[in-house]
């Protein structure tokens, strides 16, 4: 299976690492500094589950140089999805699947535009991987896992040889037939657990011994709840209790990637976390005070330091 990842920061980075080092036919679509060190240096993994250094990879700036694949791995920043989309266009030909793991509910839409429903799969990752300098990601704590599908819920071939293509490089991989409701599902914890993290600058481990921040996140997750529900998807009922017991089971030092850009003076995803819970929350006429607590908080540093 010949595999493109679009992307290398953390997820598409990880991603990378592995497959490369399991001698699977893989291009990674990178730039600047990050790109350059790949190619001087190779691309370096820190796991707990074992480190990787790749050498030898290939690693370009220009999809046309790749070509049609059977799989592009969609893992750029929602605010760079539309047009990476675009910029993907040489890689997608007739059979290739677009496998998107990006933060939030919006990008089977955008990649449905430019490239076909047919042509997308759905995805979620749960994973803390961070770029810590060029050529290096850190992956912290034990989650490695990457649930993805047909938006229709079937069980397809090409979801299949994804499946396999993955777990023989040592990844947590999932195929499901209700990848719509996992979407959600996981954005109840991701909104909650990027908005809380980034707007007291704190890891999660400090966020769930107190008490009081303990029970904001709660609160946040039951909102996205609520939106989700709202909406027709069908999350599990007892989601916000199983997401719990997991953000209790992680690394106190992880931080949600939102903080880390944060912290290092990028653009934040905050439209595509908790602004569009709010967002969502006021068309549906759902309450969302906490999301919308967050979003307002953290504006004026959405693009960036304020001026």
């Amino acid at each position: 299976m010949r595999i493109a990842v679009m992307g290398a920061g953390g997820i598409g980075g990880y991603l990378a690492a592995r497959l490369g080092a399991a001698g699977s036919d893989v291009a990674v679509v990178a730039r600047g500094e990050h790109l350059a060190a790949m190619r001087r240096s190779g691309l370096r993994l820190h796991s707990g589950k074992g480190d990787v250094h790749v050498t030898g990879l290939r690693v370009v700036d220009d999809p046309a140089a790749v070509g049609p694949v059977d799989v592009v791995l969609f893992t750029v920043k929602m605010f760079g999805a539309a047009a990476a989309a675009e910029q993907i266009r040489p890689m997608v030909g007739p059979g290739t699947a677009v496998a998107t793991f990006l933060n939030g509910v919006d990008s089977v839409d955008v990649l449905s535009r430019v490239h076909g429903r047919d042509r997308v799969l759905g995805g979620a990752a749960y994973i803390f991987a961070t770029v810590v300098e060029p050529g290096v990601i850190r992956h912290t704590g034990p989650a490695d896992r990457f649930v993805f599908g047909e938006l229709d819920g079937t069980l397809s071939p090409r979801v299949e040889a994804l499946r396999a293509s993955l777990e023989a490089a040592g990844v947590d991989a999932v195929a499901s037939d209700r990848i719509l409701p996992v979407i959600w599902e996981k954005f109840i914890i991701l909104a909650a657990n990027s908005g809380m993290t980034a707007v007291t600058r704190l890891p999660i481990g400090p966020l769930r011994t107190d008490p009081q921040t303990r029970a904001l996140f709660v609160e946040a997750m039951r909102e996205v709840e609520a939106v989700a529900r709202a909406k027709g998807i069908a999350v599990a009922q007892d989601i916000v209790d199983r997401h719990l017991a997991f953000f209790d089971g992680l690394d106190p030092t992880s931080k949600a990637s939102m903080l880390v850009d944060l912290e290092r003076g990028r653009p934040l995803e905050l439209p595509w976390l908790s602004g569009a819970v709010a967002r969502m929350g006021a068309e549906l006429g759902v309450p969302t005070p906490v999301h919308r607590v967050i979003a307002a908080a953290l504006k004026p540093h959405a693009d960036g330091p304020p001026a």
